[in-house]
């Protein structure tokens, strides 16, 4: 039996699993299969499986009259793409404002439309570089984001650290501020023009974190404290595209956003809230990279993120920065010593044991936690954060240590001090560097 002897639920069925390529050529046999292919029925399942919408939309949001034209619109706006980039690129940039929009739509609402081809063209001819496929992609779906403020709140939707005074947020460049900040950066830091660096991301608050993306080989880079260059993607997938794919294809910054939405949906990241103000931190919240202990009902949390703009690989030996997050709480039954419970405990003194390539280098004991003494009560929903840094000499190590608690308070004991254990959490120089 023909396709043109089918029944029209069977010849659907056939149609959607041939794909739209199939269908388009299956149209030109008959009348009757042009009818069939021009099913709106059929071209929305092909826009919901081949560019995630569900209304006829054009690449820009606007609408479109039926989904068939929507998809052809689609195909003619990224014909100069392989299609299999197009749908790669666009999930990429989904996940991320899916997650965007159920935890932190206030940062979703700060990413820009996608820009032209014309856009692109400027930013090529302005700073003299090729734009490496993905990367133009990137841009087209989504041109970057509007500049946030501290005054405002920092909605970066990369995220960030602080230690100390230390702060870090980074978001997105658009395409104009791309040009803008290439220009003063490089220039400032006297990095020459033919090694075809730009700058893609920025930290809002501090000008030390930046990211540059090499449109020759197609690696993102972030530059340390002497001012070295690190990689932020795995060089061996980087290597791969390149041997696969040809230099036209590089993608290490498709990459980096596609691993950071991978960090957000499966909750390795988070969002914090601090002082009324919601941002993305890069300190990891679940085992292996977070570490967890419950003492007589206190929990300490605790993980780092390395701190590439503070590190320094040319001293002898190197000094490799990292932040850590401490978080402690007290369980809603709360703390128990020898049967008895307390609704309240509060901290006295701390005891680190720190470690460089399991060799133990430096141990600290002291009292209170970077100047106070919280106070830990059941029932409490926040926990009390602190963020402290470290250097150290090799690119993996690790802290572990102890907290004393007295129950009650310090001013009213309601018996023997005891301890609190961190448990060990690593320090390591990571694969990819946000």
């Amino acid at each position: 039996m023909g396709l043109e002897d089918a029944g029209d639920l069977v010849l659907h069925i056939i149609l959607s699993k041939i794909g739209p390529e199939g269908t388009a050529i299956v149209a030109c046999v008959s009348k009757r299969l042009q009818i069939s292919a021009s099913e709106e029925s059929l071209w929305s399942i092909f826009c919901s499986l081949h560019l995630n919408i569900s209304t006829p939309l054009d690449p820009y949001g606007d609408p479109a009259p039926s989904f068939k034209r929507a998809y052809q619109m689609w195909r003619e706006s990224f014909r100069m793409y392989p299609w299999s980039l197009v749908k790669r690129v666009r999930t990429c940039w989904d996940n991320l404002k899916q997650w965007l929009s159920l935890n932190f739509p206030e940062a979703k609402a700060t990413l820009r439309k996608g820009c032209t081809e014309d856009d692109l063209e400027e930013v090529e001819t302005a700073l003299k570089v090729k734009l490496p496929l993905p990367t133009r992609l990137l841009y087209r779906f989504v041109d970057g984001q509007e500049p946030s403020s501290p005054s405002n709140g920092v909605m970066g939707i990369i995220g960030g650290y602080s230690a100390y005074s230390h702060e870090v947020n980074v978001y997105l460049l658009p395409l104009k501020e791309v040009i803008r900040e290439t220009n003063e950066i490089l220039g400032h830091l006297e990095i020459s023009r033919r090694l075809n660096l730009i700058v893609v991301a920025v930290s809002a608050l501090s000008t030390m974190k930046i990211f540059f993306l090499d449109c020759a080989n197609g690696q993102l880079y972030t530059g340390t404290g002497a001012r070295q260059m690190l990689p932020c993607v795995p060089e061996s997938l980087v290597r791969s595209v390149h041997e696969t794919n040809g230099d036209q294809q590089q993608d290490a910054m498709l990459l980096w956003l596609e691993e950071h939405g991978r960090r957000l949906q499966t909750g390795v990241i988070k969002i914090r809230e601090q002082d009324g103000f919601k941002s993305i931190s890069l300190f990891p919240e679940i085992p292996p990279l977070c570490s967890v202990a419950v003492t007589n009902g206190v929990q300490v949390r605790a993980s780092s993120v390395f701190i590439p703009e503070m590190s320094n690989l040319r001293d002898q030996p190197p000094a490799y920065w990292y932040a850590y997050s401490i978080r402690m709480s007290l369980v809603p039954e709360g703390c128990i010593l020898k049967g008895t419970t307390h609704s309240s405990c509060q901290l006295y003194w701390r005891h680190w044991s720190i470690r460089a390539d399991d060799q133990v280098i430096d141990t600290v004991n002291g009292e209170a936690v970077i100047g106070q003494y919280p106070l830990l009560k059941a029932g409490e929903e926040e926990e009390f954060v602190y963020e402290s840094c470290s250097s150290f000499p090799t690119t993996s190590g690790s802290i572990e240590g102890s907290f004393t608690f007295v129950p009650g308070s310090l001013k009213d004991s309601k018996g023997s001090q005891f301890e609190v254990q961190v448990a060990e959490f690593p320090l390591k120089l990571p694969d990819y560097i946000f």
